[in-house]
């Protein structure tokens, strides 16, 4: 995994899900940074990456919208995307697996369980 796309409206947010992802053996990665899902998807389309790890609530497209939007284009449709979401929102996790996403984390989470849910995809491609 050389490129992973972390989406979030928070910077602080944005920074500790990239030091929890370096934790977890991702340190070699070049990590991509987003404020919301629209620019997300900008940047995605000039150059994919190996993953995408979104909020769920965000300012102009939100991460529901994001992976609908990744997993409609074939372009980037085979891009693993990990949702993060307040535990209040945890209601929509089997929606959003549903939609397509690998995964949803609650906040706060630990990079023990961000390893867990990301392990099934991080040997492949390495």
């Amino acid at each position: 995994m050389k490129r992973v796309m972390v989406v979030d409206d928070s910077e602080t947010a944005r920074m500790f899900v990239q030091r929890c992802l370096e934790a977890i053996g991702l340190a070699g990665a070049e990590f991509v940074e987003a404020a919301d899902g629209k620019e997300a998807l900008e940047k995605l389309k000039a150059e994919p990456v190996d993953l995408v790890v979104t909020d769920l609530t965000m300012p102009e497209m939100n991460g529901e919208s994001l992976l609908m939007r990744i997993k409609a284009s074939p372009k980037l449709t085979m891009i693993p995307v990990l949702v993060i979401s307040s535990a209040g929102n945890m209601a929509k996790a089997k929606d959003l697996t549903n939609q397509g996403a690998i995964g949803v984390l609650a906040k706060p989470f630990s990079p023990a369980e961000l390893y867990t849910m990301l392990q099934p995809i991080m040997g492949a491609g390495g």
